[in-house]
C-alpha cells in the first residue's frame, strides 16, 4: 500500500506564486548549489590529497589520518602532503589525486616566488592574502561559515522571537503590557557598542558569539507575532476551543501559530541576511570570529588594510554582494507566496 502526500489548494496556490517570481525561483536554484557545493569545501580545496594509492592500497587522507610511515617516511605524526619528500615517496610507488584547489583555508604557501600579498595566478586564482593564504579557499570556507551561522542565528533566534510574541500577543492584558515595556527597554539599548564590549570581555568563539548575538536578534520577530496573535485571538474557532476546554497551550499551537506562522515564514530570508551582516560587520571590526578563521568579514578587513591588493576586497565584496542579493531574491519570492492579495491561474482545478 502506498500513500501519496496531498497538496492542498493553498499550498499549490503558494508554490506557484512563488515559481511565478522567476528571479527568486533562480535565485533560490542558484543559493542551492553554491550552498551544497560549499559544504564540500573539503572535496574543491585542501592540503590534502583527495586519494593516495600507494603500493597497491588506497588511502583517503582528506577522510582519515595516516602517519609518516604509513608512505615510507620516518616521522611517526600526521602526513605533510606538501612536504616535498613526502610527494616523492607517495609518487614513486603509486599516484595521488589533488582537489581543484591544493589549498585549505589556513594554509600557508612558503613557495610563493612574489611578497605578499601575491596577484591572482595559476597557483592562487585569487591570489594569496597577507599571511600566504589562499584567497580563493577562504572565499568557499567563509561563504560556508556565513551562511551556516546565518541559518543557525536566524532559527534561534525565531523561536526565541516567535515565543515571546506569542505569550504576549496571546495572553494580552498585564503581560502584554509589561512585555512591550521589557521589549521596549531592551530594544534601545546600543546593541552595537554592548556587542563589541561583550565580545572584547569574552575569549573568541563562534558558540559564543552567536550567544551573544542571540541576545539582540530575537526582537525582530516579537512585533509581528504578537500583532498576529492578538488578531487572531479573537475568531471564532479559537472562542469555540476555549469554550471546549482546550488548553491554552493546544489552542496557540493547533490554532493560532499556523496564521501567525505566514508572516514569519516572510520574514526569515530577510533575518537570515540580517544575522550573515551582522557576522561580517563585526569579522571586519575585529570583534567576530577567533582569528584565522575562514571569514568574509576578515578578509573584507585584509582588503582596507592593504589598499594596493584590490583582489582581497573585492574577493569578499562580491562574494557577500552575491549572496545577499540571491537572499533578498529568495525572501521577495516567499513575501510573494504568501501574499493573499496574488492570485495564479489554473490553481482551482485538483
Amino acid at each position: 500500500m502506498t500513500t501519496t502526500m496531498v497538496i492542498s489548494p493553498l499550498m499549490r496556490r503558494r508554490l506557484a506564486n512563488f515559481r511565478a517570481n522567476k528571479r527568486g525561483f533562480w535565485a533560490l536554484i542558484v543559493f542551492a548549489i553554491i550552498f551544497v557545493l560549499s559544504l564540500g569545501a573539503e572535496l574543491i580545496a585542501n592540503d590534502k590529497p583527495l586519494v593516495v594509492r600507494h603500493e597497491d592500497q588506497f588511502y583517503f587522507p582528506v577522510l582519515f589520518t595516516y602517519p609518516e610511515t604509513t608512505f615510507g617516511g620516518i616521522l611517526k605524526g600526521p602526513t605533510n602532503y606538501r612536504d616535498p619528500t613526502v610527494e616523492e615517496l607517495i609518487d614513486s610507488a603509486g599516484w595521488q589525486v589533488w582537489p581543484l584547489i591544493p589549498f585549505s583555508y589556513a594554509t600557508i604557501d612558503r613557495e610563493i616566488p612574489t611578497s605578499v600579498p601575491s596577484p591572482p595566478s595559476r597557483r592562487h586564482w585569487l591570489g594569496t592574502d597577507d599571511v600566504a593564504r589562499d584567497v580563493a579557499a577562504r572565499v568557499i570556507y567563509g561563504f560556508r561559515l556565513s551562511v551556516l551561522f546565518g541559518f543557525t542565528l536566524t532559527i534561534a533566534s525565531s523561536i526565541i522571537g516567535v515565543t515571546v510574541g506569542a505569550v504576549q500577543g496571546y495572553f494580552g492584558g498585564r503581560i502584554d503590557l509589561v512585555g512591550q515595556r521589557l521589549v521596549e527597554i531592551w530594544a534601545g539599548l546600543p546593541v552595537l557598542f554592548l556587542l563589541i564590549l561583550l565580545s572584547s570581555l569574552v575569549d573568541p568563539s563562534a558558540p559564543m558569539l552567536l550567544l551573544l548575538l542571540m541576545l539582540f536578534s530575537w526582537m525582530a520577530l516579537v512585533a509581528v507575532v504578537r500583532a498576529e496573535f492578538l488578531r487572531t485571538r479573537n475568531f471564532d474557532y479559537v472562542r469555540a476551543s476555549r469554550a471546549l476546554g482546550v488548553s491554552n497551550f493546544d489552542i496557540i499551537r493547533q490554532d493560532v501559530l499556523p496564521n501567525a506562522m505566514v508572516a514569519t515564514l516572510t520574514f526569515l530570508p530577510f533575518l537570515l541576511n540580517g544575522s550573515i551582516t551582522t557576522l561580517t560587520a563585526l569579522d571586519f571590526l575585529g570583534f567576530g570570529l577567533p582569528a584565522g578563521s575562514p571569514s568574509l568579514g576578515e578578509l573584507l578587513a585584509q582588503g582596507k588594510a592593504n589598499l594596493h591588493s584590490p583582489w582581497l576586497g573585492l574577493s569578499g565584496f562580491f562574494t557577500l554582494l552575491l549572496l545577499l542579493t540571491l537572499l533578498i531574491f529568495v525572501g521577495e519570492a516567499v513575501r510573494d507566496a504568501f501574499d493573499p492579495r496574488r492570485s495564479a491561474t489554473g490553481l482551482d482545478t485538483p
